[in-house]
């Protein structure tokens, strides 16, 4: 045996016979190792053919050794137990050594197993909180989308009736200048005292007479036409007419209507 602790439990009877065994081995070693020698080709050969011939002598001497029943090297028990309790203690160290590497091996794989669901948990978390971010801003979008149309709109429309007003005050302005309402001259009265007075005391400026004629464009489009009464002074109708701003039923001549301008 190599190892000194496992001779040092054999019988002395058992050492005695594994060292005889020892001897005899090492000299049919001795003896196969001299005829080699021997046999050995000589160098001049070709080495071509040398090799040829080293093959066919390997292949049967491979053959020869699968037909041979494997032996046990000694029929002493002890020295068998002895002999399989050294190699299962050289197996299990050996094991030992492979287990020893797997776990380090385990350790590293779930060291780095836990890494990258660390790392996986803080992308979902990036993941989640980016989509729920971009949610937000979508519906941010959508909702300042509608507020600002909204806004818009508005803005225009308050524009439209601040310039509206414009016009308006304007128009009015230069009606009221430029046409203002009919009035009785006391001195003409005096001498034309038989002439019956031909002015409506209810009569309506010419700026009262367009905005009723939009007004009615504008809330009744199926039904733009104005009835003309005592309120309406026919020169102020007959104006209209002449230059293009109103028209005339073509059934009732009492009845006025705003032009269509577009």
């Amino acid at each position: 045996m190599a190892d000194g602790r496992g001779a040092a439990q054999l019988s002395e009877a058992a050492q005695s016979e594994l060292l005889d065994m020892c001897e005899e081995q090492f000299a049919r070693l001795e003896k196969l190792q001299n005829e080699i020698i021997l046999c050995e080709p000589d160098f001049c050969e070709n080495p071509q053919e040398q090799s040829v011939k080293r093959l066919i002598a390997t292949e049967a001497e491979l053959k020869q050794w699968s037909t041979v029943e494997p032996q046990l090297l000694a029929e002493n028990p002890e020295i068998l137990l002895e002999a399989g309790k050294e190699e299962m203690h050289k197996l299990c160290s050996e094991l030992e050594m492979v287990a020893s590497c797997y776990e380090a091996k385990r350790d590293k794989l779930k060291e780095t197993m836990e890494l990258e669901q660390k790392w996986l948990e803080e992308k979902k978390q990036m993941l989640a909180a980016a989509s729920g971010h971009n949610e937000r801003l979508q519906i941010e979008k959508e909702e300042l989308s509608e507020h600002t149309v909204l806004q818009d709109i508005k803005e225009k429309i308050q524009k439209m009736k601040v310039y509206q007003e414009s016009l308006m005050e304007t128009l009015g302005y230069i009606l009221e200048k430029h046409v203002p309402l009919p009035q009785e001259d006391s001195s003409t009265n005096k001498k034309k005292k038989n002439v019956p007075h031909e002015i409506h005391e209810n009569l309506i400026s010419l700026n009262e007479i367009l905005e009723i004629l939009m007004n009615k464009a504008l809330n009744t489009p199926h039904d733009p036409y104005v009835a003309t009464d005592d309120t309406f002074w026919p020169p102020y109708v007959e104006m209209l007419l002449r230059y293009g701003i109103a028209v005339r039923h073509h059934e009732n001549n009492f009845k006025i209507r705003l032009e269509t301008f577009f």
